[in-house]
């Protein structure tokens, strides 16, 4: 069957059921994953950076763990360094930071009809960022970075931990500083996303500073907790 043909019954059937009442069939659920850390295949579809990259000596992994005993989850851990390489060619003064981010999808993901973002998480009491990344309509056409929008997500220690950040909570940013202008975000263009920490910053009371890290990852969903 042609594309064509399928987008031209799929809108015929869903004509069908608003004329016949059956509004419910029409809606998306109220949460929908992104991304399950229950298999080794999940790790195919992130990559990690850091300061590194730039001349820092932070470091980080990314693993799934697989028990018989207990549940498969993500652990994003590591160990972040402010001290930088004396050979560095980058013009930086420290480091200090470290993430994991999404390979883009097959194409995008719409999100539209969502309003959060939840994890399910276990951390060590660090403030981690929570990043967006959506199709590129707010920069100008000769800059191809995809739009950043980035959330903080303070990750309480030792206990599993589900955090909701609602989207209006993410601010656009560029190369981690957040844009001083009135934008929105376009959650029906997702390319991805990435979860990174820093050594400085973040919320008051968690915890900063170099050393090591670490973030169990269960699931990321989207959820909609208010009505269309």
């Amino acid at each position: 069957m042609s594309r064509f043909r399928r987008l031209f019954d799929a809108s015929v059937n869903a004509t069908k059921k608003a004329l016949s009442g059956n509004f419910d069939d029409l809606m998306p659920p109220r949460e929908r994953f992104i991304y399950n850390f229950n298999s080794k295949k999940e790790l195919n579809k992130w990559h990690l950076y850091s300061d590194s990259e730039l001349g820092g000596l932070s470091t980080a992994s990314l693993e799934i763990t697989e028990s018989e005993n207990g549940p498969t989850t993500g652990i994003f851990s590591g160990n972040l360094s402010l001290d930088v390489a004396e050979d560095s060619k980058w013009n930086i003064s420290r480091g200090g930071f470290c993430g994991m981010r999404s390979k883009k999808f097959n194409g995008f993901i719409d999100l539209d009809s969502y309003d959060t973002i939840a994890m399910k998480i276990k951390g060590d009491g660090r403030c981690y960022i929570s990043t967006i990344y959506t199709e590129n309509w707010v920069n100008s056409p000769a800059q191809m970075e995809d739009n950043s929008w980035q959330a903080f997500v303070y990750v309480p220690k030792d206990n599993w931990y589900i955090a909701k950040i609602p989207l209006a909570r993410y601010l656009p940013t560029w190369r981690g500083n957040v844009i001083d202008a009135e934008i929105e975000m376009n959650p029906s263009r997702v390319l991805g996303m990435s979860l990174s920490v820093n050594a400085e910053g973040g919320v008051p009371g968690a915890r900063t500073g170099p050393g090591d890290f670490r973030l169990e990852l269960d699931w990321i969903k989207a959820l909609r907790q208010s009505e269309l």
